[in-house]
């Protein structure tokens, strides 16, 4: 018979998170998790339960890349795991911390219907895998996943069979010192002198030179130190996509550079002699292989640089260095260009140009996609939070080029669509004083269109903007292109509105933009989460799709 004044494992597995700082965990509970989550719930953690393990997982890897922090999730044993399987690799690749509380099959069965060998399954994605069977060495053991998510910069999944968590502790009464106390915090890399000088050799003898930053340019706050290197050498500035927003208020900023580049970003860069990449990965969708600056050289600053990327040769110059003290660097080592590429033609250019002019003949009753996005763009307040998902409309909502980088927010590392919701509902819970505002699409949305129960429930500040076309918009215009049936991409337009409606948030369709601004000032005026659901015809296809798979003019049977 157990002690009940002796605390279980579980209270101590709880005040070992709530060590860490924890202040939010994102959770659906079963047997093996819901002692543990209830007693971190009474500990001050604000819980946020979702209806799909999935979900979870991805709310966290989006809280945590807002909070530039540790996220946390939660599931239970078995099918709790095996439905992380989708976010774990997008999260890997994304590098974000996240911990996840995972219970495991009671080792005192013989048998147990929720029983699985949950480790193969986890390390296959490239997350790390902890058994944790010594009760005694458990809150070390959490501890050092913390630690361990916080230096790599992966998720981590700890797995506990509930049965232990159910003992009565016997182990020390003092708790191990906490990771964020423990983890070392190393200065800045500054760049070695004979770099510099290279670079600036190379950076001297361009004539048109693209400043590309990425998101490690972001997090070594390297934006001044990126203009002024622009300023210095005449140069224009441009950004990979989870970037996109970091030199928005810059006249010689041509947009994002890769799948998602605007018409004259494709001119210009196709035009550039030189790509300065900063704190760039170079990936393959970035036009890390040179596909999008065939007559370019290219430099990359970071501190780790490399010659190949995702199966292509990237960079053939490097400049070792944190990104705000390597930019900082060549700055003074270069002189100031006479000559420059800016202009104010080329300023007003960019400013004038639509970022896709393609001609498309709209039915009647639906919107193009591209008049949704500028009038959003004009409407929406510009503090809002911004959250695009994946898929065919994507593009279309990335091209809103007056918003910060720092309120916007995208993570499509795995490809996978269906991630939208969590990631907005992670954003909300990072940043509650805020109106999230989820750009998805009509396929995306359905996928995990329970969680607007979640959202409704948890008074989550959201407003979801649908790019409804009634199909799978990526495949359905591939598949024309080829010339093949489109039964299976093919939906209809589902009620969207009526749907929110029935979860209890406010819905509204539109198939035309008057009183859009009146719309977006009333939901401005109070708080709570709406579904606006845009008819858009299926007929646009994205510049990206236009270019990998050219239509053939294949109508919809």
């Amino acid at each position: 018979m157990h002690d009940e004044a002796k605390p279980r494992v579980y209270d101590i597995l709880a005040k070992a998170f709530m060590q860490e700082e924890v202040r939010t965990c994102f959770a659906l509970l079963g047997d093996a998790n819901m002692n543990w989550a209830a007693r971190l719930s009474e500990a001050g953690c604000r819980m946020v339960y979702v209806r799909h393990e999935h979900c979870a997982l991805a709310a966290a890897m989006a809280y945590a890349r807002k909070k530039a922090d540790v996220g946390v999730a939660s599931v239970t044993c078995g099918p709790g795991v095996t439905q992380l399987i989708t976010a774990l690799p997008a999260a890997v690749r994304a590098h974000l911390p996240v911990v996840v509380f995972a219970g495991e099959a009671p080792l005192k069965s013989g048998w147990y219907n929720q029983e699985i060998d949950q480790a193969p399954l986890i390390t296959a994605t490239g997350a790390a895998y902890h058994r944790l069977h010594l009760p005694e060495r458990m809150p070390v053991a959490v501890r050092d996943a913390f630690l361990q998510a916080r230096r790599e910069r992966r998720p981590v999944v700890i797995g506990i069979p509930f049965d232990l968590q159910a003992r009565p502790w016997s182990g020390p009464e003092k708790l191990p010192t906490p990771s964020h106390r423990l983890l070392p915090r190393p200065a800045p890399i500054p760049p070695h002198p004979d770099d510099v000088a290279r670079a600036a050799e190379l950076v001297g003898a361009a004539e048109r030179v693209v400043v590309l930053a990425g998101l490690g340019a972001v997090e070594a706050g390297a934006g001044p130190a990126c203009r002024a290197l622009a300023a210095r050498t005449g140069a224009l500035l441009s950004t990979t996509l989870p970037a996109r927003g970091l030199f928005h208020d810059d006249p010689f900023c041509i947009g994002i550079s890769g799948s998602f580049t605007p018409e004259v970003g494709l001119e210009y860069l196709a035009q550039a002699d030189l790509v300065v990449a900063v704190g760039c990965s170079l990936a393959y969708h970035a036009g890390g292989g040179g596909q999008l600056w065939p007559k370019a050289r290219m430099l990359q600053i970071d501190i780790d640089p490399v010659a190949v990327s995702q199966g292509q040769e990237v960079a053939r110059h490097h400049l070792r260095a944190d990104a705000r003290l390597g930019v900082e660097a060549l700055v003074a080592a270069i002189h100031s260009r006479k000559d420059s590429w800016r202009n104010d033609a080329i300023a007003a250019r960019i400013r004038d140009s639509k970022p896709d002019s393609q001609g498309f003949e709209i039915e009647p009753g639906l919107l193009d996609p591209r008049d949704v996005i500028e009038a959003l763009e004009k409407a929406l307040p510009r503090d809002w939070e911004m959250v695009n998902s994946g898929g065919h409309a994507s593009w279309f909502f990335a091209q809103m080029p007056s918003r910060a980088q720092e309120n916007f927010l995208t993570i499509r590392e795995f490809g996978a669509i269906g991630n939208g919701i969590s990631f907005a509902m992670g954003v909300a819970a990072a940043r509650p004083e805020r109106r999230v505002v989820l750009f998805d699409g009509d396929g995306s949305l359905m996928m995990h269109v329970q969680e607007l129960e979640t959202i409704q429930r948890h008074g989550l500040n959201i407003l979801i903007v649908v790019m409804n076309d009634g199909a799978y918009g990526s495949e359905v215009h591939k598949l024309r292109s080829e010339g093949m049936p489109e039964a299976g991409s093919v939906f209809g337009y589902c009620d969207f509105a009526a749907i929110a409606r029935g979860f209890g948030l406010a819905g509204q369709t539109f198939k035309s933009l008057e009183g859009l601004g009146e719309r977006v000032a009333a939901l401005a005026a109070g708080r709570g989460a709406a579904v606006w659901d845009f008819h858009v015809s299926d007929k646009v296809l994205s510049p990206t799709i236009r270019r990998a798979h050219p239509p053939a003019g294949h109508a919809r049977a």
